[in-house]
């Protein structure tokens, strides 16, 4: 009976339905409960849940690879830098341990004495100006250590990522928002971003990852041209539709979607990476999810090995979303690789920008707001044509790939929206 459970867990987690997981290890944990691989899986949806201090418990006592790393993750997002240091340098004391994360991460814990990650001081709120610079990129001004400059908002990597040309090794760092509210003891990894400002036509100092709007409450409005942090919890907005978030290895951002009009219709989960410019990427199964054969997409103009398609129907919290632009991705195959889970694509900037965006209750939540119509409710917003303008325009200048400092393997845009 426990490995009848503990397989159908197992299934549910490989295609990120977290909630019949997590039902199931319950089951699987009753019957079985020192069971070293029922305690892996169980911590591994702990972590995706931010449920830090389950994480640990399951994980308390086990000396697998994989069980070190879900232990240095949970400690690490708690705020343990002193023994999330000491099991990352554990685990890669492994020889056959590749973790790119905990080598940084190792790193930053043994400069991380003494420190309280993401200290917040100043005033209560801050908002500041969101520049538009290319397409629906989410730019923001930042100021770090006292340096002002752009940084991305990037919910396809797990930490702050500066840009090596002005740091060479990871460190600690404090980033000011508006002169209002200063985050000071936040960890910061390094990557070349010289080809991220290239594709937007800007210069990026940072991208400020998952970890990192966690602690900060953000909303942002690309439309309103605002982002907003806070040193509070956000209330829910009245006109908001709910949107659960997981996140797997605590650090990459999924969501549970519909790409048919159908109850019935088999759900899709979607990576939320707003570094990735286009509205929607697909793999061919999340667009036979969507009713749409693969083969019937079109090539991108110019880049006739990149193809195209419509669509007809996404559905985001309770919000339908009709004739949504998006692209067949071959790298989600590489992503899916890496995870060792079965994703059906990745949401981008392009559909993001269309509302109004909030992250709730420490970030495992969105809340979605639409424009309203008086006395007609939520109506489709910019966002439900596929590109921030609202139209249904056929993307038509393929983007070099972006990389990122993620922890995750990064979804590059593939295409960038018409330009505002």
């Amino acid at each position: 009976m426990a490995q009848k459970w503990f397989d159908r867990a197992q299934a549910a987690y490989r295609t990120v339905d977290v909630e019949d997981a997590q039902d199931a290890i319950a089951e699987a944990l009753r019957a079985a409960p020192d069971d070293p691989e029922v305690r892996l899986l169980a911590a591994n949806l702990a972590l995706a849940r931010l449920e830090f201090e389950e994480a640990k418990r399951l994980t308390d006592g086990l000396a697998d690879p994989r069980a070190l790393s879900v232990r240095g993750r949970a400690l690490w997002y708690a705020g343990d830098v002193r023994n999330a240091g000491i099991v990352l340098e554990t685990l890669l004391r492994d020889p056959d341990v590749h973790d790119p994360w905990a080598k940084a991460i190792s790193k930053l814990a043994n400069l991380g004495a003494g420190r309280t990650p993401y200290r917040a001081s100043g005033n209560i709120v801050a908002v500041v100006e969101m520049p538009h610079v290319r397409g629906a990129a989410l730019i923001v001004p930042v100021e770090i250590d006292g340096d002002q400059g752009l940084a991305l908002v990037a919910t396809g990597t797990a930490e702050v990522v500066l840009d090596s040309a002005s740091r060479k090794e990871p460190s600690w760092v404090s980033i000011r928002i508006g002169d209002r509210v200063e985050f000071g003891d936040v960890p910061a990894v390094t990557q070349d971003l010289s080809g991220l400002s290239r594709q937007l036509g800007a210069p990026i100092k940072a991208l400020l990852g998952v970890n990192f709007l966690r602690h900060a409450n953000p909303t942002f409005d690309f439309e309103a041209h605002q982002f907003v942090v806070r040193r509070f919890l956000p209330p829910r907005p009245p006109t908001a539709t709910d949107v659960p978030i997981v996140y797997i290895r605590g650090g990459g951002m999924i969501m549970r979607s519909a790409l048919k009009s159908d109850n019935a219709a088999t759900p899709a989960s979607l990576m939320i990476d707003s570094s990735m410019l286009f509205p929607l990427t697909l793999d061919e199964e999340g667009w036979r999810k969507a009713g749409v054969s693969a083969s019937s997409l079109t090539p991108v103009p110019e880049e006739p090995s990149l193809k195209q398609g419509t669509v007809p129907l996404l559905r985001v919290g309770q919000f339908d979303l009709p004739q949504v632009a998006g692209v067949l991705g071959k790298e989600i195959a590489t992503l899916e690789t890496s995870l060792g889970l079965d994703i059906d694509g990745v949401v981008g900037a392009g559909l993001l920008a269309g509302f109004r965006v909030t992250l709730g209750d420490a970030g495992r939540v969105m809340w979605i707001e639409e424009e309203v119509v008086a006395d007609t409710g939520p109506t489709p917003t910019k966002a439900a044509a596929g590109s921030p303008d609202g139209s249904a325009a056929v993307p038509t200048q393929p983007t070099a790939p972006a990389t990122t400092g993620s922890a995750l393997p990064s979804i590059a845009p593939p295409v960038a929206p018409p330009a505002r």
